[in-house]
């Protein structure tokens, strides 16, 4: 009897790690699925005097596309520029706009994230997962001396919101994980990560 219970316990735990992000993810869809069309369908029911389910989220859909069609040619591009200056002169929309724009587009260049390592943070004794984003020398010393130093990202919430901290090189873990499966350790809230990581150097 124990060892039924053991084992249907060990099942039940080992379905439930399978559903739970699938279903979550379920729920994600479902929600951003409802609130685009409950946001854009009041314009349709006007036109055509009643509700239709789903009509909303697909021109939502649609829209983005073409946004990405005109966001990728010359002209598209200079229209885009032209909008963001515009906003970038009112003063409440800049300090929203600018900060979202910057961390978007460090997201969508594959280059920003150099390397995945870990760094002792944010105290002695305590580690933490980063992202090294940049190497470079500081003048310490009015003598003239440099110290080298790296940049590392340290996400807090999730992915896309973290803090930037300077390390000196020796201070970093280089773990040798791609920053793909980097960014997948950061996602699955540690689960993700490999049993064993070897220090790879900074190489």
């Amino acid at each position: 009897m124990i060892s039924v219970r053991a084992t249907f316990k060990r099942k039940f735990i080992a379905g439930l790690i399978v559903s739970i992000p699938a279903l979550v993810s379920v729920l994600v869809i479902v929600w951003i699925f409802r609130t685009i069309d409950d946001f854009l369908s009041p314009a349709y029911e006007e036109v055509f005097h009643h509700h239709i389910y789903g009509l909303g989220f697909v021109s939502a859909v649609g829209i983005i596309f073409m946004l990405g069609i005109v966001s990728t040619n010359v002209i598209g591009k200079k229209v885009i520029r032209a909008v963001e200056r515009s906003l970038m002169n009112i003063p409440v929309l800049k300090s929203v706009y600018s900060p979202i724009k910057s961390v978007m587009d460090s997201f969508s260049n594959s280059a920003s994230f150099k390397k995945f390592v870990i760094i002792e943070y944010p105290r002695k004794g305590v580690f933490a997962f980063g992202f090294l984003t940049k190497e470079h020398a500081v003048k310490m010393h009015e003598d003239g001396t440099t110290q080298d130093l790296a940049a590392v990202y340290i996400p807090t919430n999730n992915l896309y919101l973290g803090e930037i901290a300077m390390f000196r090189q020796e201070d970093i873990f280089h773990t040798g994980i791609l920053v793909e499966d980097g960014i997948k350790i950061v996602l699955s809230g540690g689960i993700a990560t490999p049993n064993m990581m070897k220090e790879t150097g900074n190489e």
